[in-house]
């Protein structure tokens, strides 16, 4: 499976050790991955109906309101590299400070045409997120 290019999200979902799942974001959540050819990569995912911060400055308005909604966002870009069935992302820089500068590995499956991309199990009790892309239809002008 070719992974260059850009994916939209289908579904984020957690698995608990104990097999019980979850949706971090909802079972409607949204998000957009980059593959460029030159070796650069750039994720996000977002909640549905995220709640408004009043005015016009991103840093501005109600701490608790921009905390609230940017609890319903994650992101990070930096470089990536394919190693057989599995993406290596480096991350430069994440909403989630601690990882950047990490190196953050993801299994790859190709079901469908669909990309399947899952965190290592790193022991018992771990959480393995599964998150599904799909190629963007075309993209909007």
């Amino acid at each position: 499976m070719e992974l260059r290019g850009s994916w939209r999200l289908v579904r984020w979902r957690r698995i608990n050790a104990d097999g019980t799942e979850s949706f971090p974001f909802g079972e409607d959540a949204q998000g957009t991955l980059l593959y460029t050819d030159d070796g650069y990569m750039s994720a996000m995912m977002t909640a549905a109906n995220r709640p408004g911060i009043e005015g016009v400055d991103p840093l501005g308005g109600d701490p608790e309101a921009r905390a609230t909604a940017y609890s319903t966002c994650l992101a990070y870009s930096g470089t990536w590299q394919r190693q057989g069935d599995t993406v290596i992302h480096r991350l430069t820089d994440s909403l989630y400070p601690n990882w950047s500068g990490t190196a953050q590995s993801r299994a790859i499956e190709d079901r469908d045409g669909t990309l399947v991309l899952r965190t290592p199990q790193d022991g018992p009790g771990a959480v393995v997120n599964e998150i599904v892309w799909t190629r963007p239809r075309s993209a909007p002008h």
